[in-house]
């Protein structure tokens, strides 16, 4: 097996840790070359930080097979996460955020350059998300294209976990986009068929909040993982209301996050 590279970017903060103890967590599964990221604003400050993280590094249980290594460059998060992650032939970059006062307060107006800077997922953690086996995961769908870039990498997850992929989407009025969703989802489940990946297929009613629909589901499907493929007409630099919604989820549950403007096939 080919060894996966995950970036992790690090502040110092709570919730960087949570980032890396999840790294790690993941690691038990795959073997895996974890880069702790630290991006300095003065080459003072990446003398300081370079420090501080081998302590940080030096106080982490790493578990068997995975490798930890600290990475300092001077930039931001807005331009240089992806930079980074590119260079370095990351699968997947583990970001903390505070929640969504803390993610403003933190990452300001500006928070979707984070991830619109980078053809790498993210998977989003908050403080508290627990670090448990991921045994379910859901896959919301709409009519959209972009919709269906999630599938690979998610199953690549379930493949991990041998979890299950519950694939969601919403009932339609319309006897012709009711069936463009039939087929939609057939198709994943065809996919995900000919992986081997257990696949659980669910209408959801139509009207309201689809955001608050697919929380709802995870509260009462036991859910571990949601995964989504972020896609917006429009280019402002910011979470729409439906990405942060389930990214701050209250269940903090980990948010897997595709910019599907920039995907291409990525594989764990």
């Amino acid at each position: 097996m080919s060894k996966n590279i995950y970036l992790v970017p690090y502040d110092f903060s709570a919730v960087g840790d949570t980032a890396l103890l999840y790294a790690m967590h993941l690691g038990k599964k795959v073997k895996t070359e974890v880069l702790l990221l630290h991006l300095a604003s003065s080459k003072a400050e990446a003398m300081k930080a370079s420090l501080k993280m081998d302590d940080v590094i030096a106080k982490t249980e790493v578990p068997y097979g995975v490798e930890l290594r600290k990475v300092i460059r001077e930039g931001n998060i807005f331009e240089d996460i992806g930079k980074v992650a590119k260079k370095e032939e990351a699968q997947l970059i583990i970001m903390g955020t505070h929640g969504a006062v803390g993610m403003q307060r933190v990452f300001g107006s500006n928070a979707m350059k984070v991830v619109t800077s980078a053809d790498t997922p993210f998977l989003i953690v908050q403080k508290s998300t627990p670090l448990h086996e991921i045994k379910n995961i859901v896959v919301p769908i709409d009519l959209t294209k972009e919709s269906l870039q999630i599938i690979n990498i998610a199953g690549d997850m379930a493949s991990i976990f041998g979890a299950t992929v519950h694939v969601i989407g919403e009932k339609q009025n319309d006897d012709l986009l009711s069936q463009q969703m039939k087929n939609r989802i057939l198709i994943v489940k065809n996919q995900y068929d000919d992986r081997s990946i257990t696949c659980n297929i669910e209408f959801l009613p139509r009207g309201g909040s689809y955001s608050k629909k697919i929380i709802e589901y995870t509260k009462a499907n036991s859910i571990d993982l949601i995964a989504i493929a972020y896609h917006s007409e429009s280019l402002l630099p910011q979470f729409d209301t439906f990405a942060q919604s389930l990214i701050t989820n209250d269940q903090n549950l980990p948010c897997m996050v595709l910019n599907s403007k920039l995907a291409s096939a990525l594989y764990f």
